[in-house]
């Protein structure tokens, strides 16, 4: 930092008398100055220092000036007690008074209220309000200062007290220091800088301390002790430095931290008061001899660069290390003045007044920006260059050159013949590094640091400015005091060329050939011995590394992105395709790099045209190169035949085809032409040749028609070229049926392929006449059944079949599943049947079944099984390898489908009861519901069919069992559903319905207990062995409504009786001694048997029920068995028989009750109530199991 005087003025009155500047103010554009000397206010041009008018008005010595922010008008206050309002005009407006000198004044920043401050109060005066407001005070105000928001004012007092006022006079904050009235604040000052977060204010008293103080009275760091009585603090405009003067007779320059810089001007008495001109580097200072002073001040750059990484002072202390690829930054802070900085690669030194800092860094990672302190030199060293190496500073002092190691030893000592003008570190191993040593008489000298003699390079005979060496270390860059480059050969010492206009140099370091130089505002780039490339640029060059170059402007170093296009094309020029390439990868445009592609190319420089194309991703021309280069591999060597298909490639046809036809491969180039569409230009070409290779052009036009969208015009092309296949699907795709029907005609029946495109068309533009037509033409009856089937032309098919029987499968099968799929379930078993596939029709029902039960239609689920089951036992009565099979089928699909019948009702129940409509026979009977569950229960011991909920089924059991009576088993079904998952709809329900039933008593109803009509025991409502007797293990027989148990016992025939002829016994009724007349009358009819009673008298002995009885016993089931006698006895009456077809026997019941009428379904044998059965018949004119119509014949 520099102090440079502006100008100089001493005030004395007319006496000659010195008289004191006591206070100093800008006005805010900074075009005038406002003194207060003696008893007269001073205006000066800031410019030159011409007094334009002293202002009279004060009859005392005049202490304080201030200028409003806004520039109208400024005051002034004296020992006469009064202060004056002057204009900008500098005319005095105004003028009020105080009970005592006036010791300071202070506008508001934003309001322009003035506070003006005398000995025992301060006043507050706004150009709004006529009066003064005035606020007595404890001590004399020394001091004064509003905050940059203007809400609050601060007072330095004689007894050391610092008051901080709001707009209203009154305090808010008190700050008492401790020196109290021995230390008086004598100067104050609010930071003006926006970046803070809270205002701080510095305070400066005659206990010879600066202070600085948050608006909240708390302390900021400690007292700085000054060694002398400071009179004034001024802040520059942004905050960042504080001028102080006072005892000391000098102004000093501090950071905003309050550490001291250095002096700005050395006076002859004290400096009363300095203050900063606004936004600007200049200080004016006012003191006791009437001496005013203007000073600049220059800060100088202190700064240090190695490659990517830039180090610079910032705010006098700071040093900020910024990576100028990277844009990180890391400040340092030293809390002193930074006299010098030095960085080279981890290693950064820092001079300080006192000492020298060496930093390095954590890794050795290019991009870690992280130092830390390596070694501390303490001494003070007076020095023009500082340079650091990995292990040792090098200090230069005029001629001398001192290096240093890191622990303060001096290792070696260089002394040279003039004044050192320029210095560089040009790397080497640690501790041997190298520097290159530029002197004022025009020596250049390379110094090894553990070497203590130097090497002259060479000798010019103008002084050196700057200097640098290439990457090989082979060339020298000089820049001279006469702006000159000189570019010598280190090794020949030849001056390899000069140019002007030069003020710093710099070699790339990734390219030998190339160097740039800065001067006159141009950047100049040279490259080999090419003309030098300029373009516009300010600053200083201090760096080139590949496309970037490190430039210095004023105090900021910028890395600018250079394109390296003007040296890359001077190489093109000369054809230097690989020079090109080197230069382009330091950074050019992509269509520079398409550019040295496609000359490279040209040129028939394959390799590099493939990395330049490369790096423009261009596939289509490194497919060209990758296919030339597989060519000279198998041995290829025609340039002019690689070079046809490069401008072939890039749109010179013509040129092309004349290199093709030298070549001699015409064919190419006509490829090229008809590619192209350039038809003309082929036919051309080709002049009278071969009809062939015109028959082949017109294909090939004919396909370009067809892609340029004429399809019609491709189409005759195609047909005049003889391409019929084409043509035909060129008509096809676009529906013109009567061209196409002409061309079948036409065509021969031995062309099969067009014809059956054709048929193929006609089938998908739905002309089945034409497509009929096309396949007899043929004589593919195949193709021709399945378009009849296709098109579900089916009495066509079927005369086709009549015709030809080899197609019956073709034909029946597709029509089975197309009826399958229409609902007309019995003809699609017909026609399985008739295309003799049995196994299809089983399969279709099954999908259908499983659909249903998916779907929730319970009913149809059950109606689908039992035809599914008949399906099965028809496949068994006719494929005997099938049998068995079948059977466990037949038996599984009849269960499934009586389980599927019960579970409709509980599901009609309890999740569909709201959409259904009411059925009281079934749905909703209590009764029903209660013996239907216990049913579905017993036979959902082990597995759970599809579809069926157990949830269901155990929570109608409970509410039906509850609402019934039978109490014990509800609870037993409420706690078997605490173990299952609820859905959301019935919780409730649930929860509500197991805590009511625990109010009623633990057992069941009487009446509901089943019994068993074989051995009359009474059986639990839930059986463990399923639906059969506890004791006898007879199976119940169950009404297919109702759910009850029948009074009916199966029984079965003694081996050796058949079927007939049990029938025919049974019919017999051989009269017994003790019967009556006839009570039962049997009345068969087609639809039904039904047994009638006539008498109720009980007969006396029943050889059937003596063998009920005689035969019962054991944990095995024992059934009941009957001989010829047993069965001549029997009423025909009594017996029920299911008649199921072969391979199935006949099943007898017995009726044990025959005053209980019962009905069986002939057609799928289940047992009903007789009532009930003739009511749910009405309802749904047909069985409500199997769905058999009532008028259809047994």
């Amino acid at each position: 930092m520099r102090a440079v005087p502006t100008w100089i003025d001493k005030v004395h009155d007319r006496d000659k008398v010195e008289q004191c500047i006591y206070d100093i103010a800008f006005k805010p554009d900074g075009t005038q100055l406002i003194v207060a000397a003696g008893n007269r206010v001073l205006v000066y041009d800031t410019s030159d220092g011409t007094l334009i008018q002293p202002l009279k008005g004060h009859k005392d010595t005049v202490y304080c000036v201030a200028y409003a922010k806004d520039g109208k008008r400024f005051a002034s206050g004296s020992a006469d007690k009064s202060i004056i309002i002057w204009t900008s005009k500098l005319e005095g407006i105004l003028k009020y008074t105080h009970n005592d000198s006036i010791q300071c004044v202070a506008y508001n920043p934003v309001t322009h209220q003035l506070a003006s401050c005398s000995s025992g109060d301060f006043g507050l005066w706004s150009p709004e309000q006529k009066s003064v407001s005035k606020h007595k005070v404890s001590s004399k105000i020394t001091c004064c200062g509003w905050t940059n928001d203007g809400q609050y004012l601060a007072l330095g007092m004689m007894n050391g007290v610092v008051s901080i006022r709001n707009k209203n006079g009154e305090e808010k904050v008190k700050i008492e220091r401790p020196g109290g009235s021995s230390s008086p604040i004598w100067s104050i000052a609010w930071n003006p800088s926006k970046d803070e977060h809270n205002d701080i204010l510095a305070v400066a008293d005659w206990g010879q301390r600066l202070s600085f103080y948050q608006l909240s009275g708390k302390q900021i760091g400690k007292d700085r002790l000054l060694n002398y009585d400071p009179c004034c603090v001024s802040y520059f405009s942004k905050g960042e430095y504080i001028v102080m003067g006072g005892s000391d007779k000098q102004a000093s320059l501090y950071t905003k931290d309050g550490v001291r810089l250095g002096p700005i001007s050395e006076q002859n008495s004290w400096v009363w008061t300095c203050r900063v001109k606004p936004d600007s580097n200049y200080v004016v200072v006012g003191c006791q001899d009437g001496t005013i002073a203007f000073f600049q001040l220059i800060f100088s750059t202190v700064h240090g660069l190695y490659k990517d990484r830039y180090a610079f002072r910032d705010s006098m202390t700071d040093v900020i290390v910024q990576h100028l690829i990277t844009e990180q930054k890391v400040r340092i802070k030293c809390r002193e003045l930074v006299k010098k900085i030095a960085i080279y690669r981890n290693r950064l030194a820092i001079q300080l007044p006192e000492k020298i800092l060496i930093y390095e860094c954590y890794t050795d990672d290019s991009s870690d920006m992280h130092y830390r302190v390596k070694e501390k030199i303490s001494r003070r060293f007076e020095c023009n260059l500082l340079v650091v190496c990995s292990r040792h500073i090098i200090l230069c002092q005029e001629k001398r050159l001192q290096c240093l190691s890191f622990t303060n030893v001096k290792e070696r000592e260089w002394l040279m013949e003039s004044l050192i003008r320029y210095i560089k570190v040009i790397g080497g191993p640690p501790g041997r590094e190298g520097l290159l040593v530029g002197l004022k008489n025009g020596s250049i000298l390379k110094i090894f640091v553990d070497n203590p003699f130097a090497i002259t390079l060479l000798k010019q005979n103008t002084s050196v400015r700057c200097l640098d060496m290439s990457a090989s270390r082979s060339r020298l860059a000089v820049v001279d005091e006469h702006n000159t480059c000189l570019v010598y050969d280190i090794n020949t010492k030849e001056l390899l060329f000069q140019e002007p206009n030069a003020n710093s140099v710099a070699w790339n370091t990734q390219c030998e050939d190339m160097l740039c130089f800065s001067g006159n505002g141009y950047l100049n780039i040279k490259a080999s011995n090419f003309p030098v490339h300029q373009q516009k640029l300010q600053g200083f060059v201090v760096g080139y590394n590949g496309s970037k170059i490190f430039c210095l402007h004023v105090y900021s170093m910028a890395a600018v992105e250079v394109p390296q296009s003007a040296p890359m094309y001077q190489y093109l020029e000369r054809r230097m395709f690989k020079e090109a390439y080197q230069i382009a990868c330091l950074g050019v445009t992509d269509s520079d790099w398409r550019d040295l592609a496609t000359e490279a190319l040209e040129g028939l420089d394959f390799d590099t045209a493939k990395k330049a194309f490369i790096r423009v991703r261009d596939l289509r021309y490194l497919e060209l190169i990758s296919s030339i280069e597989e060519r000279k591999k198998r041995g290829e060597s025609n340039s002019e035949l690689f070079l046809a298909d490069v401008f072939a490639y890039q749109g010179k046809f013509h040129e092309a085809a004349k290199l093709y036809r030298r070549s001699g491969y015409d064919n190419r180039a006509l490829s090229m032409y008809t590619d192209l569409r350039m038809f003309e230009f082929a036919k051309d070409y080709l002049g009278s040749a071969d009809p062939k290779d015109t028959r082949v052009l017109m294909s090939k036009q004919a396909d370009w028609a067809r892609s340029s969208k004429e399809p019609r015009a491709a189409a005759e092309m195609y047909l005049s070229a003889g391409e019929h296949l084409k043509a035909i699907n060129i008509i096809g795709e676009h529906g013109w049926v009567d061209m196409l029907i002409d061309l079948a005609r036409k065509l021969d029946k031995a062309e099969r392929e067009p014809l059956s495109r054709c048929a193929a068309f006609f089938k998908q533009l739905n002309h089945h006449g034409y497509a009929s037509e096309t396949y007899t033409k043929m004589g593919d009856l195949k193709a021709l059944a399945q378009l009849h089937v296709d098109a579900r032309h089916w009495d066509e098919a079927f005369s086709l079949v009549e015709k030809h029987p080899e197609f019956r499968d073709d034909v029946y099968v597709p029509y089975a599943q197309w009826l399958a799929e229409n609902d007309r379930f019995e003809e699609a078993q017909k026609a399985f049947h008739r295309a003799g596939r049995q196994a299809e029709a089983v399969r279709v029902l099954e999908q259908l079944t499983h659909n249903a039960v998916v779907e929730s239609r319970f009913n149809d689920a059950s109606y689908y099984y039992w035809m599914l089951a008949m399906q099965c036992l028809d496949i068994a009565r006719d494929k005997e390898e099938k049998k068995e099979e079948m059977l466990k089928k037949f038996h599984r699909f009849q269960l499934l489908a009586e389980l599927y019948h019960v579970y409709h009702c509980i599901h009609r129940y309890t999740v569909s009861s709201h959409t259904c409509p009411e059925d009281p026979f079934s749905s909703h009977m209590p009764e029903t519901l209660f013996n239907i569950s216990r049913f579905l229960l017993h036979h959902l011991t082990k597995d759970v069919p599809l579809g069926i909920s157990k949830v269901n089924t155990l929570y109608t059991l409970a509410k039906q069992s509850k609402y019934l009576g039978a109490y014990k088993l509800a609870r037993y079904a409420y706690e078997r559903l605490q173990g299952l998952r609820i859905p959301p709809r019935l919780q409730e329900a649930m929860q509500l319905g197991s805590l009511t039933v625990r109010s009623k008593p633990f057992h069941d109803s009487e009446d509901l207990v089943p019994m068993c009509f074989r051995c009359s025991t009474n059986n639990p409502l839930l059986n463990h062995l399923g639906n059969v007797c506890i004791n006898c293990r007879q199976p119940f027989i169950y009404s297919a409504s109702s759910y009850e148990v029948l009074p009916l016992v199966e029984f079965y025939l003694e081996e050796g009786i058949s079927d007939e002829e049990a029938v025919s016994l049974i019919d017999l009724e051989q009269p017994r001694a003790d019967r009556k007349s006839s009570r039962w009358h049997n009345m068969s009819s087609g639809e039904s048997q039904s047994l009638k009673l006539d008498d109720s008298v009980e007969e006396s002995e029943d050889p059937f029920t003596a063998k009920l009885s005689f035969e019962q016993g054991g944990s095995e089931f024992v059934p009941v068995v009957v001989s010829k006698s047993v069965l001549m006895s029997m009423s025909r009456r009594d017996v029920l028989i299911k008649r199921w077809p072969r391979p199935l026997r006949w099943q007898y019941y017995r009726s044990l009750l025959p005053d209980v009428s019962i009905t069986m379904c002939p057609s799928c044998f289940q047992m009903f109530h007789s009532e009930e059965y003739e009511l749910l018949v009405l309802q749904h004119n047909c069985c409500p199991y199997c769905r058999r119509p009532i008028d259809e014949p047994n």
